[in-house]
């Protein structure tokens, strides 16, 4: 029961990070076969998939995506963990000593 609603849950947060990564696209005035070529995917169906919540921003490419949304990469990289790791962004960012 626990596993189920913790991957409920992540699936959510998925979805959560999707939407703002397709609003920073967005914002950047990028189509999604656009964002693909400045990432130099060869699809452009992985940001599809990443803006629905079905995958997610490998971190070692956090930078590039973030460059490539004009989005500046600590700040990405931050907003993204909050998504896909809360527990170890509330230990990085929110709690105090």
């Amino acid at each position: 029961m626990q596993f189920a609603r913790a991957a409920q849950e992540a699936k959510e947060l998925r979805k959560q990070a999707g939407a703002w990564l397709k609003e920073m696209r967005k914002r950047a005035g990028l189509s999604q076969v656009e964002l693909a070529a400045r990432l130099g995917l060869k699809y452009y169906t992985f940001v599809s998939q990443v803006e629905n919540g079905f995958g997610r921003v490998p971190s070692e490419s956090m930078e590039v995506w973030a460059r490539a949304l004009g989005v500046p990469p600590a700040e990405f990289a931050r907003q993204l963990l909050s998504y896909y790791d809360p527990h170890l962004h509330r230990l990085l960012f929110e709690v105090k000593p």
